[in-house]
């Protein structure tokens, strides 16, 4: 993924887009070899450094890489997601922009789960026609009394209040190599919501393509979650000798 990449597609009409970047792994490396006023030794150097400063939870160095990313995700996510608070966020207002039909409409529903209280499980028997058609019943009737509001004079700072959560927001999203660490192991994990996963995994494919060494670094030492794709990543890598300085 390059810093002109085109937006990659999340959900039916979500995206990630990497807007900008800095750093990367020569960037860990450096902040870590200033401490003792070291220079790069090489790839190979290099790479151990990272694995080590990951595996001893030195982690500070991997602040000085940073990624800005444009977002497009349904308000109930984008909730979840601000949660992250060790980053930068400005979203889109809907004070000042007005509302188009743009919402995210699942297309299986799930049933609660039985031992977990948050969760949700794919086992329970619903009837997805019928949900679908009251769902979208429910959606265009908000959408449609929004437009009937402002067009009877209501301002969009209050004709917004009649909208439901899944409408998309947007926003920009500034992030440390590090919180961008802790949103994947907490995001892509088979425990979040399956909209937020997939949103995790879209972030993990890039700081994969983006800072490789401490992706891999990452997948030994860092993910302690449960996603089917990242565990075979995982299971793939090579054995690595002894991570050293």
């Amino acid at each position: 993924m390059s810093i002109t990449n085109e937006p990659v597609k999340v959900l039916d009409k979500g995206f990630v887009r990497l807007v900008d970047f800095m750093g990367g792994d020569q960037g860990v490396v450096d902040a870590a070899r200033v401490s003792y006023g070291g220079v790069s030794k090489g790839p190979e150097a290099d790479k151990k450094l990272i694995a080590y400063l990951l595996k001893h939870s030195h982690m500070t160095p991997f602040e000085h890489s940073v990624f800005k990313f444009h977002v497009s995700a349904p308000i109930f996510v984008a909730r979840q997601w601000f949660r992250h608070r060790f980053a930068a966020y400005n979203e889109v207002s809907f004070r000042y922009t007005e509302v188009k039909d743009y919402f995210y409409m699942p297309t299986t529903w799930r049933g609660q789960d039985k031992k977990n209280k948050q969760g949700s499980s794919a086992a329970a028997t619903l009837d997805q026609d019928a949900l679908h058609k009251a769902f979208k019943a429910q959606v265009d009737g908000a959408l449609q009394t929004y437009k009937t509001m402002i067009e009877m004079g209501v301002a969009r700072e209050m004709a917004r209040m009649i909208l439901p959560v899944n409408l998309y927001t947007e926003f920009y999203w500034t992030v440390n190599a590090r919180s961008l660490m802790n949103f994947v192991v907490l995001r892509a994990d088979g425990h979040a919501q399956w909209e937020i996963q997939q949103y995790g995994e879209a972030m993990a494919k890039a700081f994969k393509a983006l800072m490789p060494w401490t992706y891999e670094a990452f997948l030994r030492d860092g993910w302690k979650g449960e996603n089917a794709a990242i565990a075979a990543e995982r299971a793939a890598l090579p054995v690595l000798e002894n991570a050293a300085k």
